[in-house]
């Protein structure tokens, strides 16, 4: 079907979903059963297909459900059970800190263009896209890049309101660290203070998790690390290649876009549940995508650095092999509700 065909009979779904399968409960935090729906990229502009996904604690193929979900969306749609989705912030029980506590400046992966998730949970300075950061009060998450803000003077970095923000715990003015709390970070390890969290909404639907904090003038910044910057950014429909990250936990990992416009996904966070339209899923190409604690990290294309979307969640399945899939918030999108634009200047600040 072309697109506009897609997106209509996506929102006709989505009406049908919601009168006749409806949410389990859940203990706070942990997403019930669930289903949303959004369009699988084509190349082709009559090749448009519906992804409709089933949510919650299912140990098996949730058969019944699924049957349903086929019946209602036809035969040619693409549905998938992906379990729960989390927000990708490390966890109390998660592994943490670099594998070597007797040398906490570790190896420099400033030069590196495929920088390990050991080098990215050390203290790095310049700061880089991909190493390990978080507000004083949470464990850890990923520096995603480097941004300015509308009327706000020096250089920002953006990850996630839960990263930055403590899910909206957080105050403009209080610590961000790097590394992160769960990676050794401590007071000496203050490199700016967060600025600006757009707030989450327990009703939805939510478009993004994302906050900033802005670098305090006398730490180093170095945008270009890696890859090289990312300046610019591109529409998820548009993307036709893999995409790549650099997380704290899983390093540099390489995907796919599997849908996208992707409304009503159901996010467990340590307060609740929070629902979010117009999101991107990435399947890994390679194994695993994300893991906790790759929250924040900047989705780009492979090979030119077109900045796609900010991730945020992922669930255990889904994916190729039972990998699970990733969610994030178009790129675009995040940097319109912060008011900001991508920073890919001078490595050292001024």
């Amino acid at each position: 079907m072309r697109l506009d065909e897609a997106r209509a009979r996506k929102a006709e779904l989505l009406d049908e979903a919601a009168a006749t399968i409806r949410p389990t409960a859940a203990s706070p935090g942990e997403v019930g059963s669930a289903v949303y729906v959004g369009i699988v990229p084509s190349d082709r502009p009559d090749g448009y297909r519906l992804a409709v996904r089933l949510t919650g604690d299912e140990p098996d193929e949730p058969t019944a459900r699924m049957e349903a979900a086929r019946a209602a969306a036809g035969t040619d749609a693409d549905v998938r059970y992906v379990g729960r989705v989390q927000a990708l912030s490390t966890g109390p029980d998660d592994p943490t800190g670099p594998d070597d506590p007797d040398d906490p400046a570790g190896p420099d992966p400033v030069g590196s263009a495929e920088p390990t998730a050991t080098e990215l949970q050390q203290r790095i300075r310049p700061l880089v896209r991909g190493s390990s950061i978080a507000h004083v009060d949470v464990t850890a998450g990923t520096l995603g890049t480097f941004v300015t803000i509308a009327g706000a003077s020096g250089v920002h970095v953006l990850s996630n309101n839960h990263v930055l923000a403590a899910s909206d715990q957080g105050r403009p003015g209080d610590a961000v660290l790097q590394p992160g709390p769960a990676d050794g970070g401590g007071p000496g390890d203050r490199i700016g203070a967060l600025a600006v969290a757009i707030p989450l909404d327990s009703g939805g639907p939510n478009l993004v998790d994302a906050a900033v904090a802005r670098v305090a003038d006398d730490v180093p910044v170095d945008p270009a690390a890696h890859d090289g910057p990312v300046s610019e950014v591109v529409e998820p429909d548009a993307v036709r290649g893999r995409v790549r990250k650099i997380g704290r936990t899983t390093g540099v990992t390489r995907g796919q876009i599997s849908a996208f416009e992707v409304d009503g996904v159901p996010v467990g966070y340590d307060s609740g549940v929070f629902t979010f339209d117009d999101q991107i899923e990435i399947e890994g190409v390679l194994g695993l995508f994300s893991d906790r604690g790759d929250s924040g990290s900047v989705i780009t294309t492979e090979g030119d650095r077109l900045g796609v979307g900010l991730l945020f969640a992922g669930s255990t399945t889904g994916g190729p092999g039972g990998t699970g899939v990733t969610y994030a918030n178009p790129l675009r999108t995040v940097l319109e509700a912060l008011d900001a634009a991508l920073d890919g200047g001078p490595a050292e600040p001024s």
